[in-house]
């Protein structure tokens, strides 16, 4: 069962968070174009699934993949991070997309799935979100941002960001499924998959990444883009499920904005190809998106569509 989570009631230590680290455990400082899992990148390519029925649309997606067995083992525990930074429309993941992640989860024999987030319970029921956990019986992991509660990940061939902090509990876990939305950002015009893992990192972590003219200056901005890639070189989702059935293209990340509605849901292990074929979307250029061009340049996927493929399929 859910377990109910009041809106006071978060992890405060790791003694209280039941913390334990597995030996081993390969899902933070993954090699680059490997996901933890050892399903090839390559060959798996962009999928997207259509339609008006977003929950339908995201398991399209998935089955274009080959099915969520594919990333997800018999008995093992997934952790799942959708973004819920906002409650207006366009600016979250959509609550039957989630639904959809957590019935394919447990189809595929998960032991456990769970959300995890520093973000306040409130954060969760005005997306909707939780109301979905509670009712498919999944997990809401919330934690304080305490510095405790954070660990120390040096990050493979970082320029910006030498050290990560991720939350500790996520170490818990045999699979991690990024679920960002995409939409508009106020600095770098884009979020995505690759800025979606700020959501394990530790706030006080994160602030490092803006600088004080982080939405006006292209030094800034610049600088809070590699930060975002070096991120990404100490953690990498098994598998990437994004929200692209509407969001904002003007006022992000926290709108209210203009919404464009393709609705689509678009799944991959490449985070750079996603995220490039998820800038298409609205008319942005992938290679002009600086976060996008350097996780290129620096392995973490490919850029060009036509290399990486891309399945798409109605719903």
């Amino acid at each position: 069962m859910a377990r109910k989570i009041g809106r006071r009631e978060f992890f405060k230590t790791g003694a209280q968070a039941g913390l334990t680290l597995a030996l081993g455990r390969k899902l933070a400082a993954a090699p680059i174009g490997r996901p933890a899992t050892g399903v090839d990148a390559a060959a798996t390519g962009v999928a997207v699934g259509t339609g008006a029925d977003f929950g339908k649309a995201a398991v399209k997606a998935v089955d274009l993949l080959g099915g969520m067995g594919r990333f997800v083992k018999k008995g093992a525990r997934v952790a799942l991070l959708p973004n819920v930074q906002s409650r207006h429309p366009g600016t979250y993941t959509k609550p039957e997309v989630l639904r959809a992640v957590i019935k394919l989860c447990r189809d595929a024999g998960a032991a456990d799935i769970d959300c995890l987030s520093w973000l306040t319970v409130k954060h969760w029921e005005d997306a909707g979100l939780k109301a979905v956990i509670d009712e498919e019986q999944a997990g809401l992991k919330l934690f304080e941002k305490d510095e405790a509660l954070f660990k120390a990940v040096a990050v493979p061939g970082a320029k910006a960001l030498p050290e990560a902090r991720i939350l500790t509990a996520f170490y818990e876990y045999d699979a991690f499924i990024n679920m960002p939305v995409t939409k508009d950002h106020a600095g770098n015009k884009f979020t995505g998959t690759l800025k979606n893992l700020m959501g394990l990192n530790s706030p006080v972590n994160n602030r490092t990444f803006h600088r004080p003219n982080w939405k006006t200056d292209p030094d800034d901005v610049a600088h809070l883009e590699q930060c975002i890639v070096d991120l990404n070189k100490a953690v990498k989702p098994d598998l990437n499920v994004v929200d692209a059935t509407e969001f904002i293209i003007t006022n992000g990340p926290f709108g209210p904005g203009e919404l464009l509605k393709p609705r689509k849901v678009v799944a991959g292990t490449d985070r750079v190809a996603v995220d490039a074929y998820c800038a298409g979307l609205w008319g942005l250029v992938a290679a002009e998106i600086v976060q996008i061009r350097l996780g290129a340049e620096q392995g973490l996927g490919e850029i060009d569509l036509k290399k990486a493929g891309v399945k798409e399929a109605a719903a």
